[in-house]
């Protein structure tokens, strides 16, 4: 067995450090989500023994982490304009971006794909150690696979000691989950793993962000995946975890009718009084910065207590750096949830002049169906005097009506004719928008409402497509979306346009919705395809 040794972050270590990675070896080293282990990214048998160190699955791709922009084009064979967006806005820090690999970069490392994720660390030590080296380092999560990732290296000690030479310490690391992986397109990008960098701060480089289906759902084993953290249970302690969606009230009650003498509970700071079994906590309950830095420390509190055999887990909320944690959670429990309050959320979205609003119209009709409208959410919004200032303060005092409101009329002639504007405006408008879409979601829901459904024009741009079950897009004939859009909004057929063409295109609504309604003929026939969705929205609630 080796000797494993744990030595400061410092010049003189790193000496030592960087002998063992230019020979072939793997150090445990610090950043500031999770430690890593890490090997030369050029060496494909260094690399062998990272997979070889944590038992990791051959075709889980590994995570290429650099020390500057120079360093990124000995990885990479093309970085966008898109991708040096981001870049600029987000490294260092903890975002992956995934992006066309070079050819000196082995397929070891990207699990026999021509794409590889690369970040570049916003932890000082790591940063510098990397650079000391002189090489890209291939560094996934230094613990064992599917076990809850180090978040000190006194974690990695207990998991790789052993297996391993050198661990370097540069304390506890201060996100506490891994970082946010995207896929890079044009001027948009896919969330493959979330974790520190939010929706809303992607939008402030980007127009549009999506979230990948494996986020929320499990991947099958033979599918492949670009992104580390997508495929298998991760994450998971030796007890069973059970996530039990709802209230409070309701969670205690399900605790009280199912825990035995074996059973404990994740939950809230300040939530312990309300157990007579063990309690953890994994952060304050509408903090998810401080769930995000506990969990994985909790995890592992958790293995110490080798009597407990299930935990059942609070649910966070799944917004901001919250879905981070509820997706690591997910995968920590097997994707094994009991939801106590069940309603679902639809969300209705589309292009401009499709026909959304004859679509609400029928959905009114029935009433088991709660509508969120999220046009008027933003009107709400930009009547907020924090946003009027950001607002004015970018686009000047022109956009005012004479009361002092803002004309949303001038500002979308301006949004619509200029890209770089529109992604401003997004960066303002959308996290109080999501903030309220969720309040009315929750007052909706405890008004006893089954279905609800998000009139989003902005579904995908703004985030909120991650609280939906389902998705259903609303599209139509160009031609008839121009005559439609010029006759509600009075517009000339270059304004309709204009509108039309800051839009996504029908095969981007078609790829990320279960339902497409096409809103090209009688109110008869659209009548029939709502009916046939609302139909199938029913049995969703059931599970059928």
């Amino acid at each position: 067995m080796r000797d494993t040794r744990v030595l400061k972050a410092t010049t003189e270590n790193f000496e030592i450090a960087k002998r063992e990675i230019l020979n072939g070896e793997v150090v445990a080293i610090p950043t500031e989500t999770v430690y890593g282990l890490a090997a030369n990214a050029f060496d494909e048998t260094a690399v062998s023994k990272i997979f070889e160190a944590k038992g990791r699955p051959q075709d889980n791709p590994l995570i290429v982490h650099i020390a500057d922009m120079e360093m990124l084009r000995e990885v990479v064979s093309e970085v966008s304009e898109t991708a040096e967006k981001l870049a600029k806005k987000f490294w260092g820090g903890p975002l992956t971006m995934i992006l066309p690999k070079n050819e000196r970069v082995p397929y070891a490392v990207t699990a026999g794909l021509e794409t590889v994720g690369v970040r570049m660390p916003a932890h000082l030590a790591a940063r510098e150690f990397i650079r000391y080296c002189g090489v890209p380092l291939a560094a996934p999560s230094a613990n064992v696979s599917g076990k809850p990732s180090p978040t000190s290296a006194a974690h990695v000690f207990h998991d790789l000691r052993g297996k391993i030479d050198y661990i370097l310490d540069g304390g506890t690391c201060e996100v506490g989950v891994e970082s946010t992986v995207v896929k890079v397109m044009d001027d948009q990008v896919e969330i493959l793993r979330p974790g520190k960098i939010t929706i809303n701060d992607l939008l402030q480089a980007v127009s549009a962000v999506t979230i990948d289906d494996g986020v929320f759902t499990r991947v099958m084993d033979d599918k492949p995946v670009a992104s580390p953290g997508m495929k298998y249970q991760h994450y998971s302690p030796n007890a069973n975890v059970i996530m039990v969606e709802g209230s409070l009230t309701d969670f205690c009650q399900y605790v009280s009718r199912s825990a035995d003498e074996k059973t404990a509970v994740l939950v809230f700071e300040g939530e312990e009084s309300l157990f007579d079994i063990p309690c953890f906590t994994f952060g304050k309950r509408n903090d998810s910065v401080s769930q995000a830095s506990r969990l994985f420390d909790v995890l592992r509190e958790i293995d110490q207590h080798e009597d407990i055999q299930t935990v059942f887990a609070r649910v966070p909320k799944q917004e901001g750096v919250g879905l981070a944690v509820y997706n690591r959670l997910l995968r920590a429990c097997g994707f094994e949830v009991v939801n106590m309050d069940r309603a679902v959320i639809v969300g209705l979205t589309g292009q401009t002049g499709a026909g959304k609003s004859m679509i609400c119209e029928i959905l009114r009709q029935d009433g088991a169906i709660g509508i969120v409208d999220c046009d008027v959410v933003s009107r709400d919004v930009i009547m907020m005097p924090s946003v009027q200032q950001r607002l004015v303060e970018y686009f000047g005092g022109e956009i005012l009506l004479e009361d002092g409101n803002v004309n949303r009329k001038a500002l979308g002639k301006r949004i619509f004719a200029n890209e770089e504007d529109r992604i401003f405006l997004n960066s303002v408008m959308f996290p109080p928008i999501t903030e309220q879409i969720n309040k009315e979601v929750r007052q909706l829901r405890d008004q006893g409402y089954r279905i609800i459904v998000l009139d989003a024009p902005t579904l995908f741009e703004s985030g909120a497509n991650i609280i939906c079950d389902s998705i259903v897009s609303v599209l139509a004939d160009a031609n008839l979306r121009q005559e439609r859009i010029m006759e509600r909004d009075s517009m000339s057929a270059v304004e309709a346009q204009n509108r039309m063409n800051a839009q996504k295109d029908d095969e981007f609504y078609r790829s990320r919705s279960e339902f497409i309604i096409e809103n090209n003929g009688s109110q008869t026939e659209l009548k029939e395809q709502v009916d046939r969705i609302t139909a199938a929205m029913k049995e969703k609630i059931n599970g059928n």
